[in-house]
């Protein structure tokens, strides 16, 4: 089969396509998890990277599991319980680790349904765009199962516990206009315009010096878990090394000259 994962690259921001629309993009396989934690990896060795965009070749962004597979236990829901539990602590879940741990913004273009671990998917990027036909469901309820893959950590901090309760305890789908409604997208494009609307987007934070993204992003990362005194200690040690960058400088140099600043992540 080939790759899932299709990526360009424009500059500075890195598109990622899955590219199984035969399967509207459904996670089967330990190779998918595989290529997802590679690429992870891979941008953050990459300094020149300033944005990731995730999208969805076909009609759906990810439809989850596979449903088939579960009904028959086979493939990655195969084997006992305890052989269960570790392949989704040494499968799936290394996916939301790996984003969690993604140094630079990543942009999620939901271009149709997002489903269960699909929806957690697009739960775990920075900022989530939506077409018309995008659907959203925390579906694992009805199949008899709970979020394996983080969207009950997930999804709350995003929409809020009662409306997270509301999709995790009914399974019932929203469409793209609730979920820029509930807060779960920040805005609503066309089919056609959703990529274009993505890029301008990654483009506007690509702007900016490569450093402050990776260091704001650790920061509003960290926020969710530590205290307030925690936070600006971390705050303080990270202001102090953005300060003593070249880009730093050069964007101080650039607001004063009135000019556009020359990044050039160092």
């Amino acid at each position: 089969m080939s790759p899932f994962l299709q990526i360009e690259r424009n500059g500075s921001v890195v598109t990622v396509r899955m590219n199984h629309p035969e399967t509207r993009n459904a996670l089967t396989s330990p190779e998918q998890i595989e290529e997802f934690v590679q690429l992870c990896a891979e941008l953050n060795r990459d300094r020149q990277v300033r944005v990731m965009i995730l999208t969805g070749n076909g009609s759906a962004f990810c439809a989850g599991g596979n449903v088939k597979d579960m009904g028959e236990r086979a493939g990655i829901f195969a084997g006992s319980p305890y052989e269960l539990r570790n392949t989704y602590r040494n499968g799936i879940q290394r996916i939301p680790l790996a984003l969690y741990e993604l140094d630079i913004p990543v942009i999620a273009a939901v271009n149709g349904p997002a489903i269960g671990a699909g929806l957690d998917l697009a739960c775990m990027c920075d900022i989530r765009l939506a077409a018309p036909k995008a659907l959203f469901a925390e579906s694992f309820v009805r199949l008899g199962i709970v979020p394996g893959d983080g969207g009950a950590w997930l999804l709350p901090r995003i929409i809020g516990i009662p409306k997270a309760s509301l999709m995790a305890f009914t399974g019932d789908t929203i469409d793209a206009a609730k979920a820029l409604e509930w807060g779960l997208v920040e805005q609503v494009c066309t089919h056609e315009t959703l990529e274009t609307a993505a890029q301008a987007l990654a483009e506007r934070i690509a702007a900016n010096p490569g450093h402050a993204l990776r260091l704001c992003k650790r920061l509003l990362r960290e926020g969710q878990h530590m205290r307030l005194d925690s936070l600006l200690e971390l705050s303080a040690a990270y202001q102090a090394l953005a300060h003593h960058t070249e880009d730093h400088q050069e964007a101080v140099g650039a607001f004063l000259d009135k000019r556009k600043p020359d990044f050039q992540d160092r």
